[in-house]
């Protein structure tokens, strides 16, 4: 999947209810795990998260 250029990946993990994902930003490689139901809300939750991290980035390349 992709959000903003980033790539990621969300497989359903073996606990019923959880997400597993991971995704590249340069280097920096994130992953973990999210509670959700639905699949849609876990991606929400990653793209969220994919956005944090962007953000996080912009703010320590400007001075």
């Amino acid at each position: 999947m992709n959000h903003k250029g980033v790539e990621y990946t969300l497989t359903r993990s073996e606990t019923p209810g959880f997400w597993k994902w991971q995704f590249r930003i340069g280097d920096l490689v994130r992953s973990g795990r999210t509670e959700a139901s639905l699949a849609l809300l876990a991606m929400r939750r990653v793209e969220l998260r994919i956005d944090r991290e962007l953000k996080h980035a912009a703010s320590q390349l400007t001075p």
